[in-house]
């Protein structure tokens, strides 16, 4: 069995920090998580830089961020600019995401659900004519912080309408879905011929469970932040991703193979607690691996 990493620390996990790191910072945790073997790394988000300014100078992150054999370069957008600026990049694949509740969607992209469907549907197109993968993300696929549950159906509605992309990722934007919930979507999404994966936070602690049920229902690819940093700017009181060195201390006890070494992400997280200058939220790194070496 074996399942692909996402890395999304330098994106989604910086986006929610207090400080500002300046975009050779941000370039440097993608080139080190680059080299513990995980084979994607979402490094940058085409974000207006006055909503979020943590993402300010994302041209600059992707020009740092070196090409390696195996690893693929992401790179977030919510909208048409945002992939033209993409587009003047050599990323390899672009990240589109919309949420799929009006109230969120709203606040976070400042349109309707309909008006994004619509509009990363096109983006899909133009990157594949750019000869780019292209992966879907539908934020708050198990809850909502402003209109609360989520009908299963309804991202399956969605889902089912952005088959044409390489990846159909279900995210816990707030941390609210538990086991259960995960099985039947994934389940539910099973007639869809894509690739599927999961973007999850570990607000109320069931990340790593989400993640272990996800495995069980032969979930393609899983998202983690390294250190367990980050979070939605836009979302109340939202806290971060499942760790990266967490995650994979898990799927490896359970011989799911990732190709990512352990010690080399631990390595990077002590990296970024020197950085960032406060503890992460992750718990392995502070221990380390078992057995130690």
């Amino acid at each position: 069995m074996a399942v692909a990493i996402c890395e999304v620390g330098p994106r989604d996990g910086l986006q929610n920090e207090p400080d500002v790191l300046a975009p050779d910072i941000r370039a440097e945790l993608a080139n080190r998580m680059a080299r513990t073997g995980v084979p994607r790394v979402e490094a940058a988000s085409f974000v207006n830089p006055k909503r979020v300014p943590q993402m300010a100078g994302a041209e600059e992150v992707l020009a740092a961020v070196a090409p390696r054999e195996g690893l693929t370069r992401a790179a977030l957008v919510l909208n048409d600019r945002g992939y033209e600026r993409l587009r003047t990049t050599s990323c390899e694949e672009v990240h589109v995401a919309f949420c799929v509740t009006e109230t969120f969607n709203q606040r976070n992209q400042g349109r309707s659900v309909q008006e994004s469907l619509q509009q990363t549907r096109n983006i899909i197109t133009a990157a594949h004519a750019d000869g780019r993968r292209a992966t879907v993300t539908l934020a708050a696929s198990f809850g909502c912080p402003f209109e609360g549950h989520v009908d299963p159906a309804h991202v399956l509605g969605l889902a089912e309408q952005l088959t044409d992309a390489d990846e159909i990722i279900f995210a816990d934007t707030v941390g609210v879905g538990v086991p259960g919930q995960v099985k039947r979507l994934l389940t539910g999404a099973d007639h869809l011929d894509t690739p599927l994966g999961l973007h999850l936070h570990n607000t109320r602690n069931t990340g790593y469970a989400n993640a272990y049920a996800a495995v069980e229902a032969g979930v393609a690819v899983l998202d983690a932040s390294v250190g367990g940093i980050g979070g939605c700017p836009f979302a109340p009181r939202a806290t971060g991703n499942i760790a990266t060195e967490d995650l994979l201390y898990m799927l490896d006890k359970e011989g799911v193979d990732t190709g990512v070494d352990i010690d080399e992400v631990i390595h990077v997280a002590e990296w970024l607690e020197s950085i960032l200058g406060r503890r992460l939220t992750g718990q392995l790194y502070r221990v380390g691996a078992f057995p130690p070496p």
